[in-house]
């Protein structure tokens, strides 16, 4: 898969279906390749993904944005964490 991955020059996580996750500071985190959400929040948000599960910790936590690709939330985020 790396080669095939290499050669067409496509990001992995598009190869192996696995989540994206981009922090601003800590005012805002965009998950991409989720699977829903499955606890909302003001204080934790936890989102689905294929390889198990992402918790945003913090306060004030509100989503500004969700796609069927893409959850985009905002607020004093505090941690990150990654369950499988």
């Amino acid at each position: 898969m790396e080669k095939i991955t290499h050669f067409l020059e496509l990001p992995p996580e598009i190869i192996y279906n696995l989540p994206k996750v981009t922090l601003l500071g800590n005012l805002q985190v965009l998950i991409e390749n989720h699977r829903g959400i499955i606890e909302y929040s003001t204080g934790k948000v936890r989102i689905a993904v294929n390889t198990g599960e992402i918790e945003v910790l913090g306060q004030e936590l509100i989503i500004c944005n969700i796609t069927r690709d893409g959850i985009c939330l905002e607020g004093d985020i505090s941690g990150l964490k990654y369950h499988r």
